[in-house]
């Protein structure tokens, strides 16, 4: 967040040293309120640039065996231009690396999912999946594994067959 505001600054301070440059090489001949709406200009075109390179940037740093299994885009008429052209503000990854299975429960897998959103901390979330019953339940303190692989505890909740998570899961 800290680099991307600094860009901005900078990208504001470039846009009017362009204009500044251009009205001298012209003598002095541009309005003089050209500089600072250069500069606004700058600073607002950096941070659409930003909005919309965040997801690109983001997912190329994620570890081998972490896939992307969703994305949330937004449209928002605060940003009219997201109207034209949403950005993907959030989405959810699966770590397939480290997907576990049960000789017991042969259609379960324990999975950890990542969510990641804009101007937000990274959140781990570890998740039972059914691929036979299309049912997923989130892991959290209290829920144990008995001696046949069951889990006692779980809250179990359905999903839809088609839900993105539960394909990429079953599917590895």
């Amino acid at each position: 967040m800290f680099v991307e505001l600094i860009a901005t600054i900078f990208a504001g301070i470039g846009c009017a040293g362009i204009v500044m440059v251009l009205n001298m090489l012209t003598g002095k001949r541009l309005p003089k309120w050209l500089m600072p709406v250069a500069a606004g200009a700058g600073m607002i075109g950096m941070t659409i640039s930003n909005e919309y390179t965040w997801f690109g940037r983001t997912a190329e740093r994620l570890p081998e065996g972490v896939v992307i299994a969703m994305t949330v885009d937004e449209q928002s008429w605060l940003r009219p231009w997201t109207q034209l052209r949403p950005y993907t503000k959030r989405f959810v990854a699966v770590d397939v690396a480290t997907l576990r299975r049960n000789d017991a429960q042969p259609d379960q897998r324990l999975v950890d999912l990542y969510f990641f959103g804009r101007w937000a901390p990274v959140n781990q979330l570890p998740m039972l999946m059914d691929c036979a019953g299309a049912r997923s339940a989130v892991l959290v303190d209290g829920a144990e594994f008995a001696a046949d692989g069951s889990i006692s505890d779980a809250d179990w909740q359905n999903v839809p067959n088609d839900d993105p998570i539960l394909t990429m899961v079953c599917e590895t």
